[in-house]
């Protein structure tokens, strides 16, 4: 019995023993199993996302040439507009000097151009020659009330101007002589002749034809006080001519020392604010001027 028994132990040990190895190898294959399907999957991952990735790489190149060529072509276009903005700025630079200069040709043709000429002893006026418009001087601003003068009706506005603000800053000043015709220069001159005799005369009075009155833009100036137009000089209205008169255009055209007429501390002519403003700023005298550098303000002279 005992035999038997260790008999049936034994083979149930056996069986035992093969059933074990048999669920090892099974768990073994499975596990195996699971392994090369977990390194399968890995590696068709693997190389999926490599080539995924590779696909993308492509397609990332591809997109960057094209960024590379579209930023090329902006900027090609943007030298193309910057080019094209510098030459429409050089045109409406030519467009505004062309407006400019047709401007000022306009007004230089509207400006007479005799008002701007040297005559004393130097430039002939004819005896035709009268301002294209003359207008009163208000009563006001002359010495004797009861005589009538006349300036060029485009000068008349700035003296009437400098004579205001002369009044309102106390000072007095008077108009004793304006616009001369040809023909009352020459009377007036011919009495100074027979006055002072003809070598004294031509020393502080023009010609007919030659006279800055003739212009219509010249005045003498003086004030109630003087009784020698030589000694207003040493009036308070002489001096704040000197300090004001280039403001409204007006300056002295015989200081002293000129080569053309004995001082005349009373006669002003306009000749333009922008001029005046020159001669006054570098102490010059008009007539010391060439012609030519006098005529580049001819088409100031009423700005």
């Amino acid at each position: 019995m005992k035999n038997y028994m260790h008999n049936v132990h034994n083979v149930f040990t056996k069986y035992h023993v093969f059933i074990t190895m048999g669920i090892v190898c099974l768990v073994a294959l499975i596990i195996g199993y699971g392994e090369y399907r977990q390194y399968s999957l890995r590696k068709q991952i693997t190389l999926g996302l490599a080539s995924t990735t590779a696909t993308f790489n492509i397609q990332i190149n591809g997109l960057n040439e094209k960024i590379t060529s579209i930023v090329e072509q902006n900027n090609l276009l943007n030298n193309v507009v910057q080019t094209e903005l510098v030459k429409n700025e050089a045109l409406a630079d030519q467009v505004e000097q062309v407006n400019d200069t047709a401007e000022a040709l306009d007004k230089l043709s509207k400006v007479d151009p005799q008002l701007l000429q040297k005559y004393s002893k130097v430039y002939f006026l004819n005896e035709h020659y009268i301002p294209a418009g003359l207008k009163d001087i208000p009563s006001k601003y002359v010495l004797e009330s009861n005589k009538e003068y006349q300036l060029y009706d485009k000068v008349e506005p700035y003296l009437e101007r400098m004579l205001k603000k002369a009044g309102d800053d106390g000072v007095d000043l008077k108009v004793v002589s304006a616009y001369r015709s040809f023909g009352t220069q020459a009377v007036l001159k011919s009495s100074y002749q027979v006055t002072y005799g003809a070598g004294t005369a031509n020393q502080f009075s023009a010609d007919q034809g030659y006279s800055e009155h003739q212009l219509g833009t010249t005045v003498d100036l003086t004030s109630s006080t003087v009784k020698d137009d030589s000694l207003f000089d040493k009036t308070p209205a002489f001096t704040w001519l000197k300090a004001n008169a280039y403001k409204y255009g007006f300056i002295l055209s015989y200081p002293k020392s000129n080569a053309y007429y004995v001082y005349e501390p009373w006669h002003w002519r306009f000749v333009g604010i922008d001029l005046a403003n020159r001669l006054h700023r570098e102490s010059e005298n008009f007539y010391d001027l060439d012609q030519r550098a006098i005529n580049n303000y001819l088409g100031l002279f009423f700005d």
